[in-house]
């Protein structure tokens, strides 16, 4: 039997995915959650093997949920089950462990079939949640190496462009030298060049430095 705890702070659409998935034999739904807090002293509880999730509730809502259950128990699958796929919601909450993303208007045939799949290790994510994760990543891939520098860091590549000694840019920024030497190491990396003169004409050609 796949254990499936709930957590919604709809009681109707509880009720509605309670009744259904008690009528499939291999999901077992161990319990129901009507808020975050809730969801995860029940996950310690029954140990489920997957989570379906509500993104919007009071209190702690479904990002910092899915995070805490995720991190006590790595194996446990959580399935998010939304009626929001704007940016804000999407990608934090796969950042903080969601398995599968699923939008309410799904049926339930399709949700038993993804507690399943979860289960057996099959992730599941809306198409339109699909699309948005691709253009995401095409834009990320897109970037410029120094974009994707610390704010800091790219202090420091101006002023090397601008031929400044580590000690001159310690003096300048009222940090240590050490801390400079650690974001020239930094900058080198992610620029993926060798030295500080590569590190000055990078800046030059993309008109980093006045």
């Amino acid at each position: 039997m796949i254990k499936v705890l709930l957590v919604d702070d709809h009681e109707m659409v509880r009720m509605g995915l309670s009744t259904y998935l008690a009528t499939e034999e291999d999901l077992d739904v161990v319990g129901e959650a009507s808020s975050g807090e809730e969801g995860i002293t029940l996950a310690h509880k029954y140990k489920p093997d997957v989570v379906l999730m509500d993104l919007v509730m009071e209190g702690i809502g479904g990002i910092e949920a899915t995070k805490q259950i995720v991190s006590s128990f790595p194996t446990t699958k959580v399935i998010v089950l939304t009626s929001f796929i704007d940016d804000e919601k999407v990608y934090p909450v796969i950042e903080a462990g969601a398995f599968s993303y699923l939008l309410k208007t799904s049926r339930a045939t399709e949700i038993a079939a993804a507690i399943r799949a979860a289960y057996n290790g099959e992730s599941i994510v809306e198409s339109q949640v699909t699309s948005k994760m691709m253009e995401r990543m095409r834009k990320q891939s897109q970037k410029l190496p120094h974009e994707q520098l610390t704010p800091r860091e790219l202090e420091v590549l101006c002023l090397i462009g601008d031929g400044k000694t580590n000690q001159d840019i310690a003096d300048k920024l009222f940090i240590g030298v050490k801390t400079v030497k650690t974001h020239v190491s930094n900058i080198l990396a992610k620029l993926d060049v060798e030295d500080r003169t590569q590190i000055a004409i990078y800046a030059h050609r993309h008109q980093l430095v006045k």
